[in-house]
């Protein structure tokens, strides 16, 4: 309220310790976000509440504008990428959200330069749409540490853009690729 914002995104680290994998959390602090701010918008960055239901029903429940998960990759990668996690999982939160609520948009991202092929995540973008998901990010992976996953390869801004041309081709509403 202070800084003037009027599009704020709710994350956080994965809550795995809590009963709901943290959406209460997440519901209380869109609904005061509303109440103190009631012009924004709020987008929620979740995780993907391991498959949980209940968990993305309390999220949805507190109306954010846009209910955002990344799958971050292909499922080829997901294990060595993301070991803690399924894609089944992120299949299952994603492919409910419209269900729940048709009005709400659906976003999610995937980074790329970990060793996929553009086959493979085309597939992937197909799975994006065909569970509702209306916005992708796609961008760089960059290493963080010596400690994470190397950089298989960096993409060219013409891979970029390709990628951004057929996610359009396949009817996301908005794409951001670079």
């Amino acid at each position: 309220e202070e800084l003037g914002l009027n599009y704020i995104v709710v994350t956080s680290v994965t809550r795995d310790d809590l009963p709901d994998g943290g959406a209460s959390q997440f519901a209380s602090v869109v609904r005061e976000i509303k109440k103190k701010i009631p012009h924004s918008r709020v987008e929620c960055l979740i995780p993907d509440f391991k498959g949980s239901m209940e968990a993305l029903k309390i999220v949805l429940d507190a109306q954010p504008e846009i209910l955002n998960h990344n799958v971050e990759t292909v499922p080829r990668l997901f294990r060595t990428v993301q070991p803690q996690d399924k894609y089944e999982w992120s299949s299952l939160i994603l492919s409910s959200v419209k269900k729940m609520d048709p009005a709400i948009l659906v976003k999610s991202g995937l980074m790329v330069g970990l060793g996929e092929t553009m086959d493979e995540l085309k597939a992937v973008m197909q799975d994006l749409r065909r569970w509702g998901v209306d916005i992708l990010t796609v961008g760089q992976y960059l290493q963080p540490s010596k400690k994470h996953l190397p950089i298989v390869r960096y993409y060219t801004p013409d891979e970029f853009d390709q990628i951004k041309e057929f996610g359009y081709e396949i009817g996301f509403k908005w794409v951001e690729s670079a």
